[in-house]
């Protein structure tokens, strides 16, 4: 009797036929929306997850996403409602679509809500399918067009890569994305930035362009979100203040802190109970050394309650009036300042806010009229030496003339 050959069954995923992350993520579909099985291991933990909220939000791979006309009244509203943000992220995405160029990328970016607020010009090599996606006005949401990586972003508040079959609809499995969240000073989700190519895969490490690109945006949107307040710039090293890396905290006239960026979280592990910590619980920082900080405009050691010492910097706020309290105890000499690597950890006291506590405003004007003197009334050499322009001394100075 001849025998009949039996058929060949599906070799594993290290096998020869699926080597390569293409072949195992057509594998991985296969299993997943032909057999219901869940292939673990095949593609990303959320890949899986976004393949499985559109299939629960009735999507099939085989759709088109709605590629809906943008209307100009909607385009404007868009645009006006995400102004901060657009504010904060223009210089950036300038800079990365400049970058960008002849790479045949797009950016783009979106508002908190999914809808695109700014991409690369059409025209650029991008392609049809990206160009077409990539308008403003357009929502990229995971129920519009499934598992992209600025989908998954929104859905998830986490970076992404999803690339060319990880797309939930066949359509767009020419793609390849790359994206990260945009947060504002509170941790909120304000926008998500992502980069795509169509065609092939990047030719760099797309997801740390955009983690970088989203630092900065982040830090410029923090720095509008805390103009009223002090800013306090922080990090282990002088040489990396000023730059994306640093640490910053935003404190308000009573002492609370209302903003930590993601640079100063790392380095200060506040509690996660999620309470306002003040300057003094956080920091150890005594009213006297941000008094001293204000004035010199000079990075200064000091070390915190953690024992860590991290070179601190402070900015009076844009609008020079807010009120920083007195420590309860506090003479004006910090005893317990870091001023060398073996200084002693700064005293911890309760703030009590006293009738006669000194503002900011007040310390900042003091520091303009001595630095008048000292440039003997010359407010350009004055303006030179602050780091600011003379209008700004003049408007400082026109109150103080004004009769009461």
């Amino acid at each position: 009797m001849q025998m009949q050959p039996r058929p060949l069954a599906p070799r594993p995923a290290s096998g020869p036929f699926f080597t390569t992350p293409a072949q195992r993520t057509q594998l991985a579909r296969e299993r997943f929306f032909e057999q219901g099985q869940r292939p673990t291991g095949m593609v990303g933990e959320a890949v899986l997850q976004s393949w499985t909220r559109c299939l629960g939000a009735g999507l099939q791979p085989q759709q088109r996403p709605e590629f809906e006309p943008v209307t100009r009244a909607r385009t404007k509203a868009v645009l006006e409602r995400s102004h901060p943000l657009l504010q904060a992220a223009a210089p950036e995405v300038h800079q990365l679509d400049a970058m960008l160029a002849g790479t045949g990328c797009k950016s783009l970016l979106t508002d908190r809500e999914g809808i695109v607020v700014h991409a690369t010009p059409a025209g650029s090599g991008a392609g049809a399918l990206l160009d077409t996606i990539g308008r403003i006005g357009v929502y990229l949401g995971e129920p519009n067009f499934g598992s992209t990586a600025p989908g998954i972003s929104l859905s998830t508040g986490l970076d992404s890569t999803v690339a060319g079959a990880e797309h939930f609809f066949g359509v767009l499995q020419q793609l390849h994305c790359a994206a990260a969240p945009v947060r504002d000073r509170e941790g909120r989700m304000a926008g998500v930035l992502d980069l795509s190519i169509q065609g092939g895969p990047f030719a760099f490490d797309a997801l740390a362009l955009v983690r970088q690109c989203v630092t900065v945006i982040e830090n410029r949107l923090f720095a509008a979100q805390s103009a009223r307040e002090v800013m306090l710039c922080f990090q282990a090293s002088p040489a990396l203040l000023g730059t994306p890396l640093e640490g910053r905290v935003a404190v308000t006239e009573d002492g609370r802190v209302v903003g930590l960026n993601a640079a100063g979280a790392q380095l200060l592990r506040p509690a996660p109970d999620g309470g306002t910590p003040d300057v003094e619980t956080l920091l150890g920082m005594t009213v006297g050394t941000l008094h001293r900080l204000l004035q010199s405009r000079a990075p200064a050691p000091h070390r915190l309650p953690s024992g860590l010492r991290l070179w601190m910097r402070a900015e009076p706020p844009a609008c020079r009036h807010v009120a920083v309290p007195r420590v309860a105890g506090d003479d004006g000499a910090d005893a317990g300042a870091d001023t060398d690597a073996g200084a002693t950890v700064p005293r911890r006291n309760s703030i009590a806010p006293p009738p006669q506590t000194p503002s900011l405003r007040a310390v900042s004007d003091q520091l303009i009229e001595d630095t008048l003197r000292q440039c003997g009334g010359n407010v350009a050499k004055a303006a030179r030496t602050l780091g600011v322009s003379r209008g700004l001394l003049y408007r400082r100075r026109r109150p103080a003339a004004q009769p009461a």
